[in-house]
């Protein structure tokens, strides 16, 4: 196996992994009210809202570093690539 195919192989679990964590993101902002009118009796609700948004703040970082990675994997792949084609050309 060779390194292209190694690069692809981490790229894509890697993918996988984002997909994952996008697809989270996005069922936990939809259980996210926009606006909530709470009244004494809906404090329980105002804490679920507030759990969510700490949540969602936390997934933001650990998404972006994976948008990154598979950013810079993708780029490597294509370049290594480019460089086989020339050095077989």
């Amino acid at each position: 196996m060779g390194m292209l195919e190694i690069l692809f192989i981490v790229w894509g679990v890697i993918t996988v992994v984002l997909v994952c964590a996008m697809i989270y993101r996005s069922t936990l902002a939809s259980r996210e009210e926009d606006q909530i009118f709470l009244d004494s009796a809906g404090d329980s609700m105002a804490q679920e809202q507030r759990e969510i948004v700490a949540r969602l703040e936390k997934l933001g970082p650990p998404i972006t570093v994976l948008m990154v990675i598979s950013g810079v994997l993708l780029v490597a792949i294509f370049g290594m690539w480019l460089y086989q084609g020339f050095r077989n050309f």
